[in-house]
């Protein structure tokens, strides 16, 4: 089983946890706030409270034996660049950690940081595509091109198939998946008939998704 230290455990944090922990995944929360450890403990498996930033406390929790450490700081970048880097001094396998500007995500990069997950931007991006059209859902960028686009079923594609569509051809874009009353359909071939009230998983560049279902971005 797959062992996770957080590093921080406000809004960020903690949402993080509570995934990881729905995932039936071990997680060790650390804050030097004793009210937000206690908020955290019934989503982690164990909790410290302690200053990440003092490297020996950071290096009696063991660093080096969980999979994935997590910087969850938010509000203070220098305590978040300090733990990235003292992180990977102990040996951390992999360390992911938050940033909140462009700046941020170099400076990390630098100091260590395997990944760096930039939460105010995804949830831009998200915001500012789902305000572009009705019709999106949800969006995930998966490079600087292409990305995957939950989209509502356009109504004219209501009875008609998937081959009848061929958005592939057309727009050089994939529907990879169906989406109805929160059963998601992955098996889907040509002669896959749309039904009202479903939602469709496309993959493709951003700019041919775009086209194919008049999204303003």
């Amino acid at each position: 089983m797959k062992q996770i230290l957080i590093i921080g455990l406000g809004r960020f944090g903690l949402h993080v946890a509570k995934k990881l922990n729905e995932m039936h995944i071990q997680v060790l929360g650390v804050d030097s706030s004793e009210e937000r450890v206690k908020a955290a403990l019934p989503h982690v498996t164990n909790a410290e409270i302690g200053d990440a930033s003092n490297q020996e406390f950071l290096k009696s929790l063991g660093v080096s034996n969980f999979d994935v450490c997590i910087v969850a700081i938010g509000n203070d970048f220098l305590a978040s660049l300090e733990v990235t880097s003292h992180l990977k001094e102990l040996g951390a396998n992999k360390v992911v950690s938050r940033a909140a500007r462009d700046l941020q995500e170099k400076f990390l990069l630098r100091n260590g940081a395997d990944t760096v997950v930039y939460p105010e931007k995804l949830v831009g991006n998200l915001t500012a595509v789902q305000c572009s059209s009705e019709n999106v859902l949800d969006y995930i960028q998966v490079s600087k091109d292409f990305a995957v686009f939950e989209i509502a079923l356009p109504k004219d594609w209501t009875g008609k198939s998937i081959g009848e569509i061929d958005v592939r051809k057309k727009f050089k874009v994939n529907i990879i998946a169906v989406k109805s009353n929160d059963e998601v359909n992955v098996t889907l071939g040509p002669d896959y008939r749309f039904r009202e009230g479903e939602s469709l998983f496309i993959i493709g560049k951003d700019k041919d998704i775009q086209q194919c279902f008049h999204i303003l971005v």
